[in-house]
């Protein structure tokens, strides 16, 4: 089981001053964040792509994490979400490969078609073609991966005619890839056809909506053979804000819930925690509701967190790190407890890497030098 935190990298005034962060100090606290993820033991930093205010979450991702990657030294660094919709597949096959590399596979990625409708256009793509394009583009970015040599003809981009994505993946094996999703079934399915992760947001959506999501992609898993349902590979979020006394999280975090980009202007707390994970609380009480997802998705690989939205000051998310860290060893053990033996681990670079065979250089080189006649191999 990895745990880990998300960022949705907004950028929102603080409601009890009135103080909003410079972009500049979003992202060093960010860096921050991801670092005090690793030292209170966490296994995994993801954060989302956003191309507009008010959010200083990188349109580039890989740059963000691989800054990150070079300051830690477990961390598996992560995106939530890396948009499959409105980027170009070979930018992202090589963009996530040389991170893979940079990384030293601590990496993977999650694909998603993000929630900001004006990116579409901005992108030279149609929201209407949402799905579409994450089908086509997927497919595309699969090959890429996969195929040394690509010949591939689609409907919203131009063909590839003996194209080879560099770097390859490192060892020979590519990056590992979640598909999340809020509410499309699609996306479900095409995460159990090509036998991938399915990661549900569960932060906006009741737990029957989440529960049904799982359910399907966990159906289709098995259908395309890929194993048993239960040993489809399930990644969910979730969220939360502690103190030590249950009623001093509420006080202190109503306002910054009632101004929220994410979930503001809408239901009261008291509604949106009862028909969301979203947990105000006690320490105790976090680490009861959490455990509770295993109720309805069954025993599942990956839970985020998001913690660091809605204008919260830096000083105050990194007191809730330390707080989930004094419960890690109690969520770790629960996740375990009864856990059957069948149930696959997380995927990880090395067992991924252990599973082919082991690691292979997949470099491609380049053939003759039509001056020369040497080719860059032989040199060495």
């Amino acid at each position: 089981m990895q745990l880990g935190i998300f960022t949705v990298g907004d950028v929102t005034p603080d409601p009890t001053n009135g103080t909003t962060p410079t972009e500049y100090e979003k992202i060093k606290n960010t860096i921050i964040l991801a670092k005090k993820a690793e030292e209170i033991g966490l296994d995994v930093f993801a954060t989302a792509e956003h191309h507009n205010p008010p959010f200083a979450s990188p349109g580039n991702p890989p740059i963000l994490l691989s800054a990150i990657a070079a300051q830690t030294e477990k961390l598996i660094v992560s995106t939530a979400t890396t948009l499959i919709t409105t980027n170009d597949p070979v930018r992202l096959a090589e963009d996530y490969a040389y991170l893979q590399h940079v990384s030293d596979g601590r990496m993977d990625l999650m694909l998603g078609r993000g929630n900001t409708g004006p990116v579409y256009p901005w992108f030279g793509k149609d929201i209407r073609d949402g799905i579409p394009l994450a089908i086509e583009n997927y497919d595309l970015l699969h090959r890429l991966w996969r195929e040394d040599v690509v010949n591939w003809e689609g409907k919203y981009r131009t063909p590839l005619q003996g194209f080879t994505s560099t770097p390859r993946p490192l060892d020979g094996v590519p990056p590992f890839v979640w598909h999340g999703s809020i509410r499309s079934p699609e996306i479900a399915e095409q995460a159990a056809y090509y036998g991938n992760g399915f990661f549900a947001n569960h932060i906006f959506w009741p737990a029957s909506h989440t529960e049904q999501m799982v359910r399907l992609y966990r159906q289709r898993f098995e259908h395309y053979g890929h194993g048993d349902a239960d040993q489809a590979i399930v990644g969910l979020g979730g969220q939360f804000f502690m103190r030590r006394n249950s009623q001093d999280a509420v006080r202190e975090y109503r306002p910054y819930f009632d101004v929220s980009p994410v979930y503001g202007h809408g239901p009261s707390l008291e509604d949106f925690s009862s028909q969301t994970p979203l947990t105000v609380g006690s320490p105790q009480q976090v680490l009861e509701r959490t455990l509770g997802f295993r109720d309805y998705v069954g025993d599942y690989q990956r839970q985020l967190f998001l913690v660091d939205h809605s204008g919260l000051p830096i000083k105050t998310v990194l007191e809730q790190m330390d707080l989930l860290g004094e419960i890690l060893p109690d969520l770790r053990a629960g996740f375990a407890e009864g856990r059957p033996a069948h149930i696959p681990d997380a995927p990880t670079h090395g067992a991924r890497v252990a599973a082919a065979g082991g690691a292979h250089d997949a470099t491609v080189y380049a053939g003759a030098d039509a001056a020369t006649g040497s080719r860059a191999e032989d040199a060495r």
